[in-house]
């Protein structure tokens, strides 16, 4: 019997060592066909500029413009504008993430508030803000302060209707199990409300980010200053094309890790939910 128990207990650890080990490959699989269409992409790119079918000025090559990364960062231009961009992107963004979740979990719980607001946001969130950037800047001018406003105001919207579109989809048994214990409004909120609905909470989450900072850019690029944004107009102005090639090639890395840093944060949040679970074979 026990000899039985050891040859179920082995095959049961042959069966988690196999799971692993395919998760991992499928992972690296993944992993190593992004990469490839991006390095076949900047192949392309390399290959493209040296056909002589385009001048160096309208597509200068990805070695170029890699020197020209190079040189910024050695120089500091490149941290300056970075630190810049990123501050005023992730600012605005904190704010809409706050503000966003707070108006979404008023307008569920108050027939008031969501009269007044269900409105605005309804025809709002299909507009592009962006069209209010002019106004923004009569009213605020053009240094951080109307950077960041504008960010807030066009991130906020994704949010609000996350928030609104989670806290409507809990589940009515844990509401009535939660009143069932006792629980008063606020311990409905903080402990069962907010926790289930934070799936559709962290969408909205994931959608306004990357909002942000292409917000914050082209806010950089119609307002001026230092920022990425800034520096590729600067850089278009004096017919710089490798500095406005290099703004694209920093936007997209920055976007890259913004958008991978914020799924790792979501996979860390909800690791207790069924999202987040491992597979398991019958």
């Amino acid at each position: 019997m026990a000899r039985v128990e050891d040859q179920a207990g082995l095959a049961a650890a042959e069966a988690d060592i196999s799971q692993a080990a395919s998760r991992r490959l499928d992972l690296a699989f993944r992993g190593g066909a992004g990469l490839f269409s991006v390095l076949l992409l900047l192949l392309f790119w390399q290959g493209f500029a040296h056909s002589g079918r385009v001048t160096p000025f309208m597509l200068p090559s990805f070695t170029v413009v890699l020197t020209y990364i190079k040189n910024d960062a050695i120089g500091g231009d490149l941290w300056i504008n970075l630190g810049l961009t990123l501050y005023r992107a992730m600012v605005g963004f904190f704010i809409a993430a706050v503000g966003g979740i707070v108006l979404g979990a008023l307008m569920s719980r108050s027939r008031l508030v969501h009269w007044f607001f269900d409105p605005i946001i309804s025809v709002g969130f299909p507009m592009p803000k962006i069209a209010f950037l002019p106004v923004i800047i009569l009213w605020l001018g053009v240094y951080d302060v109307a950077k960041i406003s504008i960010v807030v105001f066009d991130a906020t919207f994704p949010v609000v209707t996350a928030t609104l579109a989670g806290i409507a989809a809990v589940e009515k048994e844990l509401l009535w199990s939660a009143r069932n214990m006792g629980a008063n409004e606020r311990e409905m909120m903080w402990q069962v409300v907010l926790p289930a609905a934070s799936p559709q909470i962290l969408t909205g989450l994931q959608v306004a980010l990357p909002i942000a900072l292409i917000v914050e850019i082209i806010a950089e690029m119609v307002m001026g200053g230092y920022g990425l944004g800034g520096a590729m107009m600067g850089a278009s102005r004096f017919a710089n094309s490798p500095g406005v090639f290099a703004g694209i090639v920093e936007i997209a890395v920055v976007g890259f890790f913004l958008i991978k840093a914020m799924a790792m944060i979501r996979r860390r949040l909800l690791v207790w939910h069924q999202e987040t679970a491992e597979p398991t074979s019958a």
